[in-house]
């Protein structure tokens, strides 16, 4: 092959590398709407808290059935407490008392919404609306997994 000689036209390739680049360009355009859609819609960068969601919306299902017991545990994080219920400040008691008859929005957990999350240095805080009416803000901790209630308002 000379200066001046082109090589043959190859199809298959030039597909190839228009699939590939068009591939290429569609991602980054998914990636970049799936990152920007979780944070607008209150779930975290790429939807990174719905984990923590789903596991605040399971502990208020629990309360919500009245199973103080196993909704303790999902608090504490630690399905065994029962083997060493002094090892907690919270006792099982306050905890069934706060969830139930001395609740301050007024009684059993009938409905719930799990609204928004945001993340902070330490862990996802999680709002929730409990009987259509009350704000809740809970905190899951990254460090152990526990459940702790949140004294600040999250603006949305």
């Amino acid at each position: 092959m000379t200066l001046l000689n082109a090589p043959a036209y190859n199809t298959a390739r030039e597909n190839l590398k228009r699939n590939v680049i068009v591939g290429a360009i569609v991602a980054i355009l998914l990636g970049s709407v799936l990152a920007v859609l979780g944070y607008v819609l209150g779930h975290g960068w790429f939807f990174t808290n719905l984990p923590v969601e789903h596991h605040v919306k399971v502990f208020m299902e629990t309360v919500q059935s009245g199973d103080y017991a196993k909704a303790y545990g999902i608090w504490e994080n630690d399905a065994d407490w029962q083997q060493h219920p002094q090892k907690y400040d919270y006792k099982l008691q306050r905890f069934t008392e706060d969830w139930s008859t001395a609740s301050d929005w007024g009684g059993p957990v009938k409905t719930f919404h799990i609204d928004v999350s945001k993340r902070d240095k330490t862990g996802v805080v999680v709002a929730v609306t409990i009987n259509g009416k009350k704000r809740f803000f809970v905190k899951r901790e990254s460090k152990d997994g526990t459940l702790d209630y949140f004294p600040n308002e999250i603006v949305y």
